[in-house]
């Protein structure tokens, strides 16, 4: 059986009002056979009773769902997943850009499995403040329950991704954390920082490590870590620029923890600027593993 493929991209205003660049876009999503894919920036994927979300759907080859405000959205293999619960509905206020989460069954993992969560993710680009209300509220789908036919409760595993606009940390051999004073956009250095000590301004990983302190894993770190020992997946997903600084990595993909001995592969593959300005993260599932852990959940 061939690994689970999962992407996660954001394309730039889903090309910028450019169907040419939106498609090319698309035919590099479907020339990698993902089985489930992560978008954010999905502008005008529902007007129109979502002529261009549909049309993107037919190109992948894929089923999908387009979150609220067209801020995110899933496409997913229906041959390899069913929808057991949409987890649309209004996320506001304490989201700008509402998350797209699915409650998915896998199902070559048989009728007994626990099903997982899915969660397309693009937080807050202003405000710091914002950013870190939006990551405590993502781990709020790391703590759903499911409860079997026999009445067993058993708390679901989740697989996150998406664009945070924050930075990691504490991850060695990652990307050194820009130096404020030379992102050449000053309100940009608002944007990225949070408030330090006596009135200082730091590169914003506070979401980071809400986002770890309830226990998910940066797979990217995770891949890049003994015994794997692979640095690739901790490379640049959105290029240094004159306004915004340095190559950074904020484009990320988190798990829980059982679903940890899953991975079989992490990298980011890199995407020419004319089609976007973020690069896609190819997150790669052992099938066998995944259906056992699935068949041997975590009681609630």
């Amino acid at each position: 059986m061939n690994a689970i493929t999962l992407i996660c991209w954001n394309q730039e205003n889903n090309g910028g009002g450019d169907p040419k660049r939106r498609r090319a876009g698309d035919k590099l999503l479907k020339s990698l056979n993902p089985d489930l894919v992560y978008r954010q920036e999905l502008w005008d994927a529902g007007a129109d009773g979502s002529t261009i979300f549909n049309d993107q759907a037919r190109t992948l080859k894929l089923q999908g769902v387009l979150g609220e405000g067209s801020c995110t959205g899933l496409f997913y293999n229906p041959a390899t997943f069913s929808v057991v619960r949409d987890w649309r509905e209004s996320r506001r206020p304490h989201f700008v850009m509402p998350p797209t989460a699915l409650t998915l069954g896998y199902e070559p993992a048989g009728p007994r499995a626990v099903p997982f969560i899915a969660v397309s993710y693009h937080l807050n680009y202003g405000s710091a403040t914002q950013r870190l209300l939006e990551a405590e509220w993502l781990t709020t789908w790391a703590d759903k329950s499911w409860t079997t036919p026999d009445s067993r409760r058993y708390t679901l595993p989740a697989i996150f991704g998406g664009d945070g606009n924050f930075y990691p940390t504490g991850v060695p051999g990652d990307l050194p954390l820009p130096d404020l004073a030379k992102v050449k956009n000053k309100p940009h250095r608002t944007h990225r920082s949070c408030a330090g000590p006596s009135g200082t301004r730091l590169p914003d990983t506070a979401p980071y490590i809400a986002l770890r302190t309830a226990g998910l894993e940066d797979a990217a770190a995770y891949w890049a870590t003994a015994p794997h020992g692979d640095p690739t997946p901790l490379s640049r997903t959105v290029n240094a620029c004159t306004t915004h600084g340095p190559d950074s990595r904020v484009d990320l993909t988190f798990l829980t923890p059982e679903l940890l001995p899953a991975i079989s592969g992490f990298e980011v593959i890199e995407v020419a600027e004319d089609v976007s300005d973020h690069h896609v993260l190819r997150l790669t599932l052992d099938p066998k593993v995944f259906r056992d852990i699935l068949n041997h959940p975590v009681s609630a």
